[in-house]
């Protein structure tokens, strides 16, 4: 079993930045693919990022590339999005996820799910 914990979100103006964090307990933390999916008001949840249990591996949805980056620090079980230039369509929940899975790119590749954290973007 793994507890995923994410805190960070808040408001922030576009083009704005903000950090969001995951701490994870339980079963090895680096044996899981972690990431990062979101779900704005009224749309389906999608993926954001992932990275590997080595931290050596990262994926990004296109529309992020460039402005997120994922990072892990396996001594502590954390991982961190941060997320730069933000856009107001980015206004969402964000989730933290873990899988086994060799990739973490829906949401039947998850195993576990932090509760949200919601970040606003204002315009």
């Amino acid at each position: 079993q793994v507890q995923l914990v994410a805190s960070g979100g808040g408001l922030v103006q576009a083009g704005g930045s903000l950090r969001l964090s995951c701490a994870a307990s339980g079963r090895a933390f680096s044996s899981y693919r972690m990431g990062w999916f979101r779900q704005a008001p009224g749309k389906e949840r999608e993926f954001v990022c992932s990275i590997s249990g080595s931290g050596a591996g990262t994926v990004y949805a296109d529309s992020v590339k460039g402005r997120f980056t994922i990072s892990s620090d396996n001594a502590k079980n954390t991982v961190y999005l941060q997320m730069n230039v933000l856009k107001p369509e980015e206004t969402a929940d964000y989730y933290c996820a873990a899988g086994v899975a060799t990739h973490l790119l829906f949401d039947r590749d998850v195993d576990y799910w932090g509760k949200g954290t919601l970040v606003t973007v204002s315009s």
